[in-house]
């Protein structure tokens, strides 16, 4: 395990927190604010920042909160909202602080736009020869097209979510007809178009990454394990996630042979250079029988939950604790804009 030694903080900071909150009051589907915080998470990240002498301005991105930022001076924001909905949704506070002139942490609005759209970043991808699975995007049953070439099974899921909203334990077609069927049901339930990529059988891991230039860190990749090894398919599903201390463990380093790890690592920066990603980020492979390494997925504003969400996990498996975790990454971002004191 290599321990990271914490960043230098800059007291008198004046960090804006900006954040969707989970309400709780929703009226679609069961896991319509997956990606969306507890206030427990807010007020976590609140704490690591003023263990560092930062002063926090707590600012959700509801409908008042452009005049929020008007009326509060602030030397940068560290945002981890999601937005309100919308292909784009992400990128709605981005696009927002940089129209207002205020700095902010993390990716800008065109790389969260692009990395939201899972075939849009594949296509992006595959001009720098990342290898991913075959992949189609469906928006109306009627209009699917052919599947000819493809290989079943696929895995069906919303093509524009993060947290694995719309993954059910059931998202995996065998064959045309259950296809169509698993089509029809996303399509209604959640009013967006459906990524169909060729399931990869193997083993899944996740990578985090930490930082800009030359200063950007890979931690090592951690593989998420599934316990029933009788299930026909391992699918990281909502579910899953929810239930994660029943039905998976997580292995971080994980056991891998040192040249497919490195070329993992390798694979991951070169994602997040071409994406043009800053500060941090979290992206998703899957590793096939025959040890080729597949891009699934990127999360340029992975949740941050203590205890719970990927990226404070495997960051602190790799030595970094939540704490220095956070402070690391707004470290990164002051870094970036030369501001050195509030």
């Amino acid at each position: 395990m290599e321990e990271q030694t914490k960043p230098d903080p800059y007291p008198g900071i004046k960090i804006g927190l900006t954040y969707n909150l989970k309400k709780e009051n929703h009226s679609g589907t069961h896991d319509e604010e997956a990606e969306y915080d507890n206030i427990e998470t807010i007020f976590a990240l609140k704490n690591a920042f003023e263990k560092a002498g930062y002063h926090v301005e707590l600012m959700e991105a509801d409908d008042d909160l452009p005049l929020r930022l008007k009326n509060t001076k602030v030397d940068i924001v560290f945002n981890i909202a999601e937005g309100r909905g919308g292909r784009g949704r992400e990128a709605q506070v981005p696009s927002l602080l940089n129209m207002m002139g205020i700095k902010f942490a993390g990716s800008d609005e065109t790389t969260l736009c692009i990395a939201l759209d899972k075939a849009l970043t594949k296509r992006v991808l595959s001009t720098y020869k990342i290898k991913t699975p075959k992949f189609k995007v469906v928006s109306d049953i009627k209009k699917m097209g052919s599947f000819k070439g493809f290989l079943f099974p696929v895995i069906v899921k919303p093509n524009a979510e993060g947290s694995s909203k719309g993954i059910s334990d059931v998202c995996i077609a065998e064959d045309i007809t259950s296809l169509k069927n698993l089509l029809t049901d996303n399509i209604t339930s959640y009013k967006q178009s459906m990524l169909v990529e060729e399931y990869i059988d193997g083993r899944e891991f996740t990578v985090g990454i930490l930082g800009n230039g030359r200063d950007t860190k890979v931690f090592r990749p951690m593989e998420i394990v599934y316990l029933d090894q009788n299930r026909n398919y391992s699918v990281y599903s909502f579910n899953v996630k929810q239930n994660y201390k029943k039905l998976i463990r997580y292995d971080c380093p994980a056991a891998l042979d040192q040249q497919i790890e490195d070329k993992m690592i390798k694979t991951a920066r070169k994602i997040y250079d071409t994406l043009e990603c800053k500060d941090f980020s979290r992206m998703d492979f899957r590793l096939s029988n025959d040890n080729e390494i597949y891009f699934i997925e990127i999360n340029p504003l992975p949740g941050l939950a203590p205890g719970y969400s990927d990226y404070p996990m495997l960051a602190d498996f790799n030595g970094t604790d939540y704490d220095t975790l956070v402070q690391s990454i707004i470290y990164c971002a002051l870094k970036r804009y030369n501001i050195r004191k509030g």
